[in-house]
Parts: structure tokens; sequence; C-alpha cells
């Protein structure tokens, strides 16, 4: 049989969850507004750190050239001073230096006092001027605030929301405008989308519909002939295949956008359901189901969520190895997270395929070509259904065969 030709792969989709709670101390963040804070904050104590610079050599230099007139004492007198004791009793032909010794040390407290009362003051300013840069930070970034939200909602599947930004037209107007431009075509795609998609769903199956019954009934007609029989029954199958690959097709775009409607979901009652109708096709192949299903309840929609326990389930009994082999699938809760891990016996798989193994109709080249093990897709709704419920798979291959799927869900 031809391989199929590989799909031109999507671009990576994005795994931010707007769900995800805030750090516990959100105000440390290196935020804009912060950062713009901090910069009004700086520029503001380097200008108040140069004019004091200058105020404090200006006013130096002054009182240098006010007290610079030279002066002599002669006669008999006496000279006290509460400012400069040591002229008290000093002899009159010392008395010159010793007040011009006082004079140099009253600048220099004067000057001294300047500089401590500037500083405090330019202290003061400075968280003034920080709490104010603060504020008006803030305040010319609240525009973005908006649109943050409407992003978090939009990222919720709420296509709905609209910035409709007011004020002046400047670059941040323009970006709302611009942003509420593209969420307006994004509605209208998504719209066309999902009418396409209820279209297909009743175009597609129709005819599979109808087919499946003609043939069905010609097969229930005891005088037809062995040969007919046997091709009614390969067309009933190929029908069938039709028909699956039609419904994984559907529930694949359905499951492409995020769950709108949440109801608490148990994954240990969704594994058991799902291993439940797994059962006897296992123990036809001769493959044994075992592990403990743990409580771990998550918001979702229970029906996709039990269609990804149901394909981990189905691929790994049908990728198995013939004799002795076994699935173990668990649930728990885990960091916070509700875990449904899918191990299971089978052929060695190359690392460096694994990644293949989730885009759609992408199969192993050695042991999943063959069409009776389905169409190629069960990993790529698990996938889908998991991102739209702000989760994530992952896979990792067994030492001696097999895989081990970890589905990893927000509680």
């Amino acid at each position: 049989m031809a391989a199929t030709p590989a799909l031109p792969t999507a671009p990576p989709k994005p795994t931010w969850d707007p769900r995800k709670p805030e750090p516990p101390f959100p105000w440390l963040r290196p935020t804009i507004r912060i950062r713009l804070t901090l910069l009004y904050g700086g520029m503001f104590l380097i200008a108040g750190i140069l004019l004091l610079s200058i105020i404090y050599l200006l006013a130096a230099q002054a009182l240098h050239e006010g007290s610079g007139q030279a002066f002599s004492v002669s006669g008999n007198f006496d000279i006290t001073s509460t400012t400069c004791p040591a002229v008290n009793s000093a002899p009159l032909s010392e008395v010159s230096s010793i007040l011009k010794n006082c004079d140099a040390i009253q600048r220099q407290h004067a000057l001294d006092d300047l500089l401590s009362r500037s500083l405090l003051a330019l202290l003061g300013l400075a968280i003034i001027a920080f709490a104010f840069g603060y504020a008006m930070a803030g305040r010319v970034l609240s525009p973005l605030g908006r649109i943050l939200r409407t992003a978090r909602a939009v990222a919720g599947s709420d296509l709905s929301r609209r910035i409709e930004l007011d004020g002046p037209d400047d670059e941040i107007k323009e970006l709302a405008d611009t942003f509420d431009d593209m969420l307006e075509r994004l509605q209208r795609a998504f719209t066309a989308q999902q009418r396409f998609v209820g279209n297909a769903s009743h175009e597609l199956r129709t005819p599979l519909a109808i087919n499946r019954t003609l043939l069905e009934v010609h097969l229930s007609d005891p005088n037809a002939p062995a040969e007919l029989h046997q091709l009614g029954k390969t067309l009933l199958a190929t029908n069938e295949r039709s028909e699956q690959l039609v419904e994984g097709l559907l529930l694949l775009a359905r499951s492409d956008n995020q769950i709108v409607e949440r109801k608490p979901v148990d994954l240990a009652e969704v594994a058991e359901q799902a291993v439940d109708q797994v059962r006897s096709e296992a123990d036809a192949k001769g493959v044994v189901i075992r592990g403990e299903q743990k409580p771990a309840v998550v918001q979702g929609n229970g029906v996709l969520l039990e269609r990804i326990a149901l394909n981990l389930v189905q691929n790994a009994v049908r990728y198995n190895v013939p004799d002795d082999g076994w699935v173990e699938v668990t649930t728990e809760v885990q960091h916070g997270q509700a875990v449904l891990v899918v191990s299971n016996t089978g052929p060695v798989v190359p690392a460096y395929e694994i990644d293949n193994l989730f885009e759609p109709f992408r199969r192993l080249r050695t042991e999943r070509t063959g069409s009776d093990k389905g169409v190629g897709l069960g990993l790529s709704i698990v996938r889908s259904v998991a991102r739209a419920h702000g989760g994530h798979i992952s896979a990792q291959p067994r030492e001696g065969g097999g895989l081990v799927m970890r589905v990893a869900l927000p509680i």
C-alpha cells in the first residue's frame, strides 16, 4: 500500500492559558509601568543631584568670596565671642588668624547644613516623583490594560469582545482599533468555520448512512450470492471507515477552540468508561488492561474528555505486542493538575518519531500503517481536545517498546 502523503503541518498553537493564576507578588514583575516609574524617578533623581551639586558649588564659592576680606586688629580692647571661644583669651597678635579659622569653620558648617537639608529635600521630592510617576504611568498605560483584558477574553473564545477605546487619536488608539478590526475578521472566519462544520456534518453523514443502510439490507438477503455477500461486507467496512474519518474530522474541527461551557468531570470515571468500551477488543488480542484510577476532577466537556481516554486506550490496545501485552491506565492529581497516564507494551518507537504521531494522518512507517487500525486522527484529536481544555499531552518511548502517554489538565 502506498504511504499516505504528509499534509502540511499547521503552525504550533500558543500554550498560554488565560486562566493562569497571577504570580504571588505581582508588584515585583518588571512591568512597563514599573519600568516607566523607575525611568521617570531616575531621571528626576539624576537631575536633582546635578542641581544640588551646582547649588552647593555656587554657595561655597559665594561664601568664600564674601569672607575673603583681610583685616587687622590693634589697640587695647577685649574681644569675646560665643561662636569662636578661642579668641576670648588669645593674644592680640593672634586674633586675626583665629578669627579667620573660625570664619572658615562657620562657612564649612553652613555648607554642610545646606548639603544635609538639600539631600533630605531631594529624598522627599524623589519619593513624591516616584509616586507621581507611578500614577501617571498607570494613567498613560490604562488603555493597554483594556487591550490586555480584551485579549484574555478572546483567548477564552469570546470573540465578541471589543476594546472600543476612546481618547486622542494616538498610537495606542490606533493599536486598539487595529486589534478590533482583527477581532472582527477572526469572528467572521470562526463563524464561517462553525457554519461549515455544521453543514459538513449533515452533508457528509447522510450519504454514508444511506450507503450503510442499503448495504445492510442487501447483506440481510439470504438468497444473495456468496460473491455479492463478500463484496457487501467489504463495502460496508469501507463505508464504516469513511464514517470514522468524517466523525474524526468533525470532532477535530469542533475541538480546535477553547471550551466555553464547562462542567465538573472526573477523569477516573472517564478512564473507567474508556477501559470498559475497549475491554472486549483487548481480550480478543490477549492484552491485559490494568491500573488504578484515582479521583481527578477537572472543569471541561465530558464527551470530549471521554474521547481523549478512549483514543489513548484504543491506540494502546491496537498497537501492542501479540503475546503478553498489557496496557496500564492511571489517573491522579499531581502538582495541581489532573493527570491521565496510558502506558503500553508495543513496538519500539524512535524518539524522533514522537512528534509525528500527533499530526493528522501521520503514522509510524512500520506498525501504524495498517488500514484496520484507524484513520490516523486519534492522537491529533487528543492533542486538540487537551489544548482546548488548557492542558497538554506528552509522549515518551518505553524502554523495550511501547509508549507512555501523559495528559495533564488544569483543575
